[in-house]
């Protein structure tokens, strides 16, 4: 009774597959990668958002610079 070998997890797969079909799993972990992904920018993207500002608006400043110099 202590640990499930490999044909109870393989029994338990198949009655989830069965149940939830093969389509809403894989939509189910995609939406959950999509959600860790998503978490993870957000604690990193504190500082790094600051940067993407920076650089976005000294790409603006560029081109109305060529713009006003031709």
């Amino acid at each position: 009774m202590g640990s499930f070998s490999i044909w109870h997890w393989l029994i338990v797969l198949v009655i989830v597959m069965l149940v939830f079909g093969t389509k809403k799993l894989g939509n189910m972990g995609s939406d959950l990668g999509k959600a860790v992904k998503g978490f993870k920018d957000g604690v990193k993207g504190g500082e790094g958002e600051e940067e993407a500002k920076k650089e976005a608006a000294i790409d603006v400043q560029a081109k109305e610079k060529d713009k006003s110099g031709s």
